[in-house]
């Protein structure tokens, strides 16, 4: 091994640390969506709450206000938090250490769903138990965006395949709500202590991401990647000093007249500037802001509305969107993401790339003249199941796949120390791409 080579990364361990923090990032919360009767149950009027938990499920009664809301204000404090706190990360991460950044928030989102594991067993009236669960989303969602912008950010400082194993593992965690789901669906409904499991569960995932960032230091590869500018910029300026000692040997008067020969370089400790790093990865910044745009503006929005025409009245009907929907998108999504650590097509400079981008946008009409109901405008195209599978198998692949390569792309525009800033500007872009497309899903459902 020579020194312009670096060290390998033995045993791929550090592809893997990056995997289970990705997995990490994403988990805790989509256990917390996966929960999401247990919530609405909770929030059930007092003298309903017992026939709520009975062995066949579901309420018998309609349902108070505070249930009907919950979804909206669900969205609501995840999505504005995650978006405000990844917008503040891109310019904290400059004054607060990396460390501190991502150890802190794995804990504090560890502590929220300990505390959340708790509360299962404490009574609690219906409005002040809301009021918990929703300042609960926020902190997990604040916590969570800076802890994902961190990352992108950390990864932005190794070679750009290391930003695909945390899209890899997020997908994974999506892929793993989505077989609780129907994990859930298939052994009938749960009593209510049973969702301690749900909550530990994500501890554990949690202290395993907590355990993998401590070993992260310890890895030559990781510590060769992280200090490489900084000991290239030191071991050029011990060279420069040499320099200027050797011409001032040679000049009589002292004076540098060579100077202007020797090409300074920039110190990387100097805080780079977010519009300059934005001028320079904009393409893949709004890339990924348009991928996510798309995929949330119907998924699950739309997607999640569209009926079998093939399983009404059997079982098929029951699991129809448990897996032709949530559980072929997790999978598909993370096969996508996954293929980045294969190879990377198109380039970073390709302009075939953006255009791939654009080109889902044929997603959103194709899902909306599917099967959806109800519908009032748009007539039924795609009425067979499998058109949606279809549809559903390119529209996942090619999110994950697309969304990766941005990511990877996006810190390999600037400059080596500008890198851990630079992903940080395309968490937030991702975070926005989700926000926008939230706010999309109500106008493409009206449409239809």
């Amino acid at each position: 091994m020579t020194a312009r080579d670096g060290p390998q990364d033995r045993y791929k361990a550090v592809w893997l640390i990056f995997f289970i923090l990705g997995l990490g990032t994403l988990l805790p919360w989509n256990f917390f969506m996966t929960a999401r009767e247990y919530f609405i149950g909770r929030l059930a009027d007092p003298e309903n709450m017992d026939r709520l938990w009975n062995e066949t499920g579901g309420a018998t009664s309609p349902p108070s206000y505070l249930q009907s809301m919950f979804d909206n204000f669900m969205t609501l404090c995840a999505m504005v938090p995650l978006l405000i706190f990844t917008c503040l990360n891109s310019f904290i991460h400059q004054r607060i250490p990396q460390q501190i950044r991502i150890s802190g928030s794995l804990v504090a989102i560890g502590l929220v769903f300990l505390i959340t594991a708790i509360m299962v067993k404490v009574a609690m009236e219906p409005l002040p138990f809301f009021v918990f669960t929703m300042i609960s989303i926020i902190f997990i969602n604040s916590f969570g965006a800076i802890l994902q912008s961190s990352l992108f950010g950390l990864a932005g400082l190794l070679p750009a395949s290391y930003t695909a194993p945390i899209m890899s593992g997020q997908g994974l965690a999506g892929t793993f709500a989505a077989l609780a789901m129907i994990f859930s669906i298939a052994i009938g409904a749960q009593q209510l202590e049973s969702y301690i499991g749900y909550f530990t569960t994500a501890c554990v995932a949690i202290g395993l991401a907590i355990f993998s960032y401590i070993l992260l230091p310890r890895m030559d590869f990781f510590r060769y990647y992280s200090m490489k500018d900084k000991t290239e910029y030191r071991e050029y300026h011990a060279e420069l000093e040499t320099k200027r000692d050797l011409i001032k040997k040679d000049e009589p008067n002292g004076m540098e007249q060579n100077n202007s020969k020797i090409i300074p370089i920039r110190n990387p400790d100097e805080k780079p500037s977010v519009l300059s790093i934005f001028k320079k990865l904009w393409v893949m910044a709004l890339s990924v802001c348009f991928v996510f745009t798309v995929t949330i503006g119907v998924f699950p929005s739309i997607t999640a509305k569209v009926l079998t025409t093939l399983g009404e009245g059997n079982k098929w009907g029951l699991y129809f969107i448990p897996v032709s929907c949530f559980l072929m998108f997790n999978v598909f999504d993370w096969t996508g993401r996954s293929l980045t650590a294969l190879f990377t097509w198109p380039g970073k400079d390709s302009c075939l790339l953006p255009v791939m981008v654009a080109l889902r946008v044929i997603f959103i009409p194709l899902f909306m003249l599917c099967n959806v109901h109800p519908r009032n405008y748009l007539p039924v195209v795609f009425s067979h199941d499998a058109w949606y599978i279809i549809f559903m198998i390119f529209f996942s692949i090619s999110n994950g796949y697309l969304a990766s390569l941005c990511m990877c792309f996006g810190p390999k525009k600037v400059l080596a120390h500008e890198a851990e800033t630079a992903g940080a500007v395309m968490a937030f872009f991702l975070s926005l791409g989700l926000a926008l497309g939230a706010a999309v899903s109500f106008l493409f459902r009206i449409l239809i």
